[in-house]
């Protein structure tokens, strides 16, 4: 069994890593559902068990946000805010700066991969209607929606894994992640501008794009119910019930059917996390988890210092993605303080930034974008991915070790 179960997790893992299995149209997220039903079928993990090895909590906030995320974007403030910023008088650089701080704003309080999933078509409209090349300012929100993400425990899919996991306090977690994260966003300004300077140098057009409207009522209750939620979040009730109860109030509406609201839930990645914590307590199971943690503790190979998250936060984040990494470095063990678990969310969710394929984020960004024409892919992503990683990167570490989070 434990070989059929070693099978299953390299078959999977190489799939996320890929993003395909050679031969089949199937995503990360099938994938993840094949291989939990698989063990289950095998009684790597037996059916009665399924549901322990699920960490609800979880899957319970990320749905939550997702319909705070959703009720946004019903309103029209996503495409809104999209059009507003390509047609912001001023140079480029202005626009890039705007797209920065407001794609990161954004980002650090709602689930990143919404909002560029919304944003990211209309803003690219706009920049070809006022002759600009969209692709420095694709690369901006990109790199701004992971960079601000890594700012909260709601930032971005990791990191609530981790939160929740780790049960890591709101406020402190910002007071770590926060100042490395808002540091990122210089950086991605400054290399931004410096990589795709030529094309920056462009006069905007004086057409400027029509505004969509955008339901302010609407938009003001669910800004309302984003306030009362992250109070919530400073009081002792948990987090995925506080989610839970706002996201209930948001779907009684008489303005949006509650369908409307759940079809815009991302439960293709929802299912992912599902199968990916059923594959990995298959795994733990078979003792070989709790092994490795040891082997790598008696080899000073263990992520609890610097020298070994780095290095090990950029290959994960670029390999196999930083969603099934955390799952499955949490899954192995227990064992994590909480500055490692700060460490752990802050460079994993910045090292999405290197290359294209590092974040779900930057997938959908490239995807988005080819939707509407404009191709934005590895090498586009690469030009400024590469340097703005490997600077937030050094900045973060400073933070962490000079705070005395990790040592060396």
């Amino acid at each position: 069994m434990t070989a059929f179960v070693l099978v299953v997790f390299a078959v999977t893992y190489v799939g996320m890593a890929l993003g395909r299995l050679p031969g089949l149209a199937i995503d990360r997220s099938g994938m993840a559902l094949v291989a939990a039903v698989l063990v289950v079928v095998a009684r790597a993990v037996a059916p009665e068990s399924v549901a322990a090895a699920i960490h609800f909590p979880t899957l319970i906030l990320l749905f939550a946000l997702m319909i705070v995320s959703a009720r946004f974007a019903a309103a029209g403030l996503y495409d809104w805010i999209a059009a507003r910023i390509a047609a912001a008088a001023g140079s480029p650089h202005r626009l890039l700066a705007l797209t920065i701080a407001i794609g990161g704003g954004l980002s650090a309080v709602l689930v990143n991969d919404v909002v560029v999933f919304v944003m990211t078509p209309l803003l690219v409209r706009g920049l070809v209607a006022r002759d600009l090349d969209p692709r420095p300012f694709l690369a901006a929100l990109a790199g701004a929606a992971n960079a601000g993400s890594a700012a909260t425990i709601i930032g971005n899919p990791q990191n609530i894994v981790i939160g929740q996991v780790g049960a890591l306090d709101f406020v402190k977690f910002l007071a770590v992640c926060g100042p490395p994260a808002l540091a990122a966003l210089v950086v991605i300004h400054l290399v931004v501008a410096r990589v795709w300077a030529d094309e920056l140098r462009r006069t905007p057009g004086r057409e400027v794009p029509a505004l969509p409207p955008v339901e302010r009522d609407q938009t003001i209750k669910a800004a309302l119910a984003t306030a009362a939620l992250l109070v919530l979040f400073l009081t002792p009730v948990p987090r995925e019930l506080s989610a839970l109860a706002v996201a209930a109030v948001l779907l009684l509406s008489r303005r949006f059917a509650s369908r409307t609201m759940l079809t815009a839930v991302d439960w293709p990645l929802l299912l992912l996390f599902t199968g990916l914590f059923v594959v990995n307590r298959a795994l733990a199971d078979t003792g070989l988890t709790a092994e490795a943690l040891a082997w790598a503790r008696d080899h000073a190979l263990f992520p609890d210092r610097l020298a070994v998250l780095l290095p090990g936060a950029l290959l994960v984040s670029n390999t196999i993605g930083n969603v099934p990494a955390v799952i499955a470095l949490l899954a192995a063990g227990s064992g994590w303080s909480s500055s490692m678990l700060y460490g752990l969310a802050l460079t994993t969710t910045l090292a999405g930034n290197f290359f294209l394929v590092g974040s779900i984020a930057n997938l959908i960004v490239a995807e988005r974008a080819a939707s509407v024409g404009a191709c934005f892919g590895f090498r586009e992503h690469a030009r400024a991915g590469v340097p703005m990683t490997l600077i937030s990167m050094a900045i973060a570490a400073a933070w962490l070790w000079g705070g005395g989070w990790l040592g060396w």
